[in-house]
């Protein structure tokens, strides 16, 4: 009796490298599959539910996805998992692993903007305004101005830029002087009239001229249905024939988009627009960002390193980054 018991043991012992076998493929499997989602997830269809759009606006997250499997790689002590996880390790540093080099203070030609969404419910358009004002940018492009919050912002950046224009609720400061100011039609189909999103306007500066378009686009929602983006999508569509239809060769876009750089809805944008070389600088929400819904673009002109920068009043954190141009 006691010799089959332990040999009923080392039976159990025998079967367990087995299912280490088994679980390593498994491992290795979810590597794969990870690995050609975060490779090709241009093909993903976005229907239904526009689900291609919604596993874009989270991608850089699967590197969390990447390091889980790694530990149970380890655990495992699987050769095959570890093998397998070359692919979506290589995936994800090849799309975003210069995010994560530092910025290159390059001087120069060189101008520095802020975007920010100020939040119509903001409490402390004062506080807030100060904050932009030390970060000493050159250009500062703000959304959601609404009554009486306008005013005070009006007031308390007008010693540090002169020059300003706003058009519904979106607006650009400047220091330096502006001309061509008008409004960016990007309302879309079934919107209220009195919709006004999006201004341009030219800012004369020491490096020469650049178009400046500030641009709000429609918010989504994720719900049961997937991705609610099809108003943000036509909205994009919109800006991006003014963009391509921009005669200053230089143009910088600011602007809460609504959407993260990889989304395929923001494509009639980043097809003809540069976005941030260096830095995540997720902005939403302020309490616990986990995405880039603001936005630094640029044409004939480099985004160098992108930052956010404290809370202020709003529910987005700041942005600052350094366009350098030509």
């Amino acid at each position: 009796m006691v010799e089959r018991a332990d040999s009923g043991a080392v039976a159990s012992k025998t079967a367990v490298p087995g299912v280490g076998k088994r679980r390593g493929w498994v491992v290795a499997g979810s590597a794969v599959v990870v690995g050609v989602v975060l490779g090709f997830h241009r093909y993903v269809p976005n229907w239904p539910g526009r689900v291609g759009s919604l596993l874009e606006s989270f991608l850089p997250w699967a590197g969390l996805l990447v390091a889980v499997l790694l530990v149970v790689a380890l655990v495992r002590r699987s050769a095959v998992a570890l093998v397998a996880l070359l692919l979506p390790v290589g995936a994800w540093v090849h799309a975003f692993g210069g995010l994560l080099l530092p910025g290159e203070e390059r001087g120069g030609r060189e101008l520095v903007v802020v975007q920010h969404n100020v939040s119509d419910e903001n409490r402390d358009p004062a506080g807030t305004a100060r904050a932009l004002i030390d970060s000493r940018a050159d250009l500062v492009a703000l959304e959601e101005l609404v009554d009486p919050q306008l005013a005070v912002y009006e007031k308390s950046l007008a010693a540090d830029y002169p020059h300003h224009v706003v058009r519904g609720t979106v607006g650009l400061w400047s220091k330096h002087p502006l001309s061509g100011e008008q409004v960016v039609d990007i309302k879309p189909p079934g919107i209220e009239e009195g919709w006004s999103r999006g201004v341009r306007a030219v800012v004369h500066s020491p490096y020469g001229d650049v178009a400046a378009y500030v641009a709000h686009l429609p918010s989504v929602r994720v719900g049961m249905g997937g991705l609610a983006s099809q108003r943000r999508d036509e909205s994009a569509a919109l800006l991006g024939r003014a963009v391509a239809a921009e005669s200053v060769e230089a143009v910088v876009l600011l602007g809460d988009l609504n959407g993260v750089a990889e989304d395929r809805g923001l494509r009639p944008l980043t097809s003809q627009l540069g976005v941030a070389e260096r830095g995540f600088a997720f902005s939403f929400p302020a309490a616990f960002p986990v995405t880039r819904i603001d936005q630094v673009m640029a044409r004939s002109a480099t985004v160098g390193h992108i930052r956010t920068l404290p809370a202020t009043g709003s529910d987005h954190l700041p942005v600052v980054a350094r366009v350098v141009l030509g």
